[in-house]
């Protein structure tokens, strides 16, 4: 992360709980998944290519209360099927960190 409060400011928005603010190393968890930060100021949001893909049971409803927030989705991302059998969205947090949420589809 580049910056510790537009950070927590957009995590917050999906809905994860702050658990430690060391200032410049940031937790948080949301349904028994945790994600930590650090900080790193010369961090090139267009040159990034950080990734995590966190697989829940409810993507669906995931996906439609972020929709509800006004949460940007990513542009080439919105809910879909894909062909390894995931169902699966992705969204880009403030420094171009790319948050894929996947569930496997129900047949």
């Amino acid at each position: 992360m580049r910056d510790g409060f537009k950070t927590k400011t957009y995590y917050q928005s999906l809905g994860f709980e702050l658990m430690s603010d060391y200032g410049n190393y940031l937790i948080f968890q949301r349904a028994g998944l945790e994600i930590h930060f650090f900080e790193f100021k010369d961090l090139n949001p267009d040159e990034n290519y950080g990734q995590i893909y966190i697989r829940i049971n409810s993507i669906d409803q995931l996906y439609q209360e972020y929709l509800e927030r006004a949460i940007a989705i990513h542009p080439n991302g919105s809910l879909q099927d894909k062909p390894w059998g995931q169902r699966e969205f992705s969204l880009l947090d403030p420094d171009n960190n790319l948050l894929t949420f996947g569930a496997p589809v129900h047949l």
